[in-house]
């Protein structure tokens, strides 16, 4: 897809989120599995959506317009974060609190495809599929796996996750921009889907 701008919006703490009938994609995943670098490298921008190696950094819903047509929407990350228990309970009510008041018309969430599945991947992923929307897995820092065990690598998230055939795991790499067209297809797919 051929990005003419990519804007930061706005960030919403709860509440206030952006609904103006533009079409959402979501992005969520573990603290640090590297979803506001893949935005970045989906925007074809360096540093429109913030990064850094602390976990925990995306604590608020932040929405960035592509295109003036649909919304990028990163999510704060679950899991690991630097942040007392209070804090994670706010970041968790902030994004039920997203999802449940207009869900995304899709959502990407991301596993890190060198770790693999964790638990924690796997409550996300049974949370969000059992809302309805659109479930799109993205494999990150595939770049840290040797391409010949990028097949084993999908396969142990497809089966941890319990994943039907029908759902694609799509190995990426915001470094080197491994899988971009193909998550960008996913994308655009449902964004059609949408539109309909």
């Amino acid at each position: 897809m051929k990005i003419d701008t990519a804007e930061f919006i706005r960030s919403a703490h709860g509440g206030d989120y952006l609904r103006d009938g533009r079409p959402e994609i979501a992005f969520v995943g573990r603290s640090n599995v590297g979803k506001s670098s893949l935005l970045n490298r989906l925007l074809g921008r360096k540093a429109l959506a913030r990064t850094s190696s602390t976990p925990g950094r995306t604590q608020a819903v932040n929405y960035f317009l592509v295109n003036r047509r649909f919304y990028f929407v990163d999510l704060p990350g679950y899991g690991y974060a630097k942040a007392g228990k209070e804090d994670r309970r706010e970041w968790a009510a902030r994004v039920e609190g997203y999802l449940r008041e207009a869900p995304p018309d899709a959502i990407v969430l991301l596993v890190d495809g060198k770790v693999g599945a964790t638990p924690l991947d796997v409550q996300a992923y049974e949370y969000l599929s059992g809302m309805g929307v659109a479930v799109l897995v993205a494999a990150t820092k595939v770049d840290k796996v040797s391409r010949g065990r990028w097949a084993a690598s999908v396969k142990e998230v497809r089966k941890v996750l319990g994943l039907q055939e029908a759902i694609p795991v799509i190995p990426v790499s915001a470094h080197s921009g491994e899988g971009i067209k193909e998550l960008w297809g996913a994308i655009a797919s449902r964004l059609e889907a949408s539109a309909r």
